[in-house]
């Protein structure tokens, strides 16, 4: 007789798979209903983090999702993505438009499965460094300085800051032969040394590194390591409010629909790329299901509707749950930190690269609060947000002093509309341009090619 161990919890679990394999997900592009986007609709077999892993794919793909409305009552979920290229455009390239059936459709045979049989060379090439701890000026300077001494070349890296904490994936090959670094007591010094640059005098307790081999989904990630790091429970007097100066402020109201069972939130911001799988990352990692929603980010401000239930079936239950949802929801939103004077780099690359140009930044004065660095090929696709040491706008004569020392013609002011950005320039971001190659275009799901947007 079965009772309520794992045996039966197995045979569920093979009852899902095999439902989902028998029912792959229908996913149909249109471009004729709407003169101003293009739709993608996704029906599937329901499993928590279906829509998850569909809006992963479409911000993998560079996608601008501009409105989306999600159905999942039972154990089926219809989707509708209205969706545009980096440049705004309806999408109509027949290449990238098989890409994005291809991808969203190989969910029914295992989405992450597909990800790893394509891409596990390209990632065996890389080890990934996690690092989280107290930020600073000049952290990511040192950081790139000791991987420079200790013979790594950086391929990608993402770094976050929030309330005064940093996270950061960082892809690192060895400087001689381009490939892993396969030797355990070199991997233990650059973790050990890495370590002792977090810590700084007095970080020793919430300073913490990890290194892994193979692939990550490095956004997705640092959301989790900055949860898992508390900073949506983090008061600081020192931290600055990252919107007052903004015009739209951030409201999140969680409230329950008592006559229908939901939990309904509310999440009213300023519009910018990718906010949606922030949220979504959000509720999926909180063990929370989106049941239906509503998103619209058509303006400058953006509207989130969603209708959800914990896994576990019930509503929000006590307010103490209901203060940690808005308060991580909030921490979700405000990590991928726009704030700052965003600066381009694109040249060729070489070793030491990254650890000259962060140098020169703090040598200036200038404090990197986010980062995405990416290589492609020959050439090295950096963005930086700086602010001055202390968070304020950085003064021109320092940027221009900056652009000098590294070069005009490879470090871009995005804010400067009187000449064109490097990034631009190379073409490489277009649509048509990712997606060449096969690789390329799984190289960037893997999260090895930053995008710029």
């Amino acid at each position: 007789m079965l009772g309520c161990g794992s045996p039966s919890i197995d045979v569920e679990d093979e009852y899902a798979k095999l439902v989902i394999r028998m029912n792959p997900p229908r996913v149909s592009i249109d471009n004729n209903t709407s003169k101003r986007a293009t739709l993608i609709k996704v029906d599937s077999v329901n499993k928590h983090g279906s829509l998850l892993e569909v809006v992963q794919v479409l911000i993998d793909l560079n996608l601008t999702i501009k409105r989306a409305y999600i159905s999942s009552d039972g154990e089926w979920f219809m989707d509708v993505f209205h969706v545009v290229d980096q440049q705004g455009n309806k999408l109509y390239d027949n290449e990238v438009i098989e890409l994005i059936q291809q991808s969203l459709s190989s969910r029914g045979s295992s989405f992450r499965s597909l990800r790893q049989s394509v891409g596990i060379q390209a990632a065996s090439k890389h080890i990934s460094i996690e690092l989280i701890g107290r930020d600073r000026p000049g952290l990511l300077s040192e950081i790139f300085a000791v991987l420079t001494d200790l013979k790594c070349n950086i391929v990608a890296a993402e770094v976050w800051t929030h309330k005064l904490r940093m996270a950061s994936v960082v892809y690192i090959t060895d400087e001689a032969t381009g490939g892993p670094i396969d030797d355990s007591d070199r991997l233990t010094k650059i973790k050990q040394l890495l370590r002792y640059v977090l810590e700084g005098n007095k970080e020793k307790q919430s300073a913490k590194t990890a290194i892994s081999i193979g692939m990550t989904h490095t956004e997705r990630r640092l959301h989790q390591m900055m949860y898992d790091d508390r900073d949506y429970d983090r008061n600081d007097s020192s931290v600055v409010d990252e919107a007052k100066d903004d015009k739209i402020k951030l409201v999140v109201t969680v409230e329950n629909c008592v006559e229908r069972g939901y939990t309904v939130v509310y999440v009213r911001s300023k519009d910018r790329p990718k906010l949606l799988f922030d949220t979504v990352c959000t509720l999926t990692d909180m063990q929370y299901v989106v049941f239906h929603a509503t998103v619209i980010s058509e303006g400058p401000e953006a509207y989130q509707e969603y209708y959800i239930r914990h896994i576990d079936g019930c509503p929000v239950s006590s307010e103490g749950e209901r203060q940690r949802l808005i308060h991580c929801l909030e921490a979700a939103i405000k990590r991928r930190s726009t704030e700052g004077l965003r600066l381009e780099l694109c040249s060729e690359d070489r070793i030491g690269l990254l650890s000259d140009v962060t140098r020169i930044f703090r040598e200036n004065g200038l404090s990197v609060i986010r980062a995405e660095v990416s290589t492609r090929e020959s050439q090295a696709m950096n963005v930086f947000y700086v602010t001055d040491a202390s968070g304020s706008p950085v003064q021109s004569q320092i940027i221009e002093a900056v652009r000098n020392e590294i070069g005009e013609t490879v470090l871009y002011v995005k804010d400067d509309e009187c000449s064109k950005s490097p990034l631009q320039e190379s073409g490489k971001f277009s649509l048509g341009n990712l997606f060449r190659s096969r690789s390329e275009k799984f190289l960037c799901n893997l999260g090895f090619l930053r995008s710029s947007s």
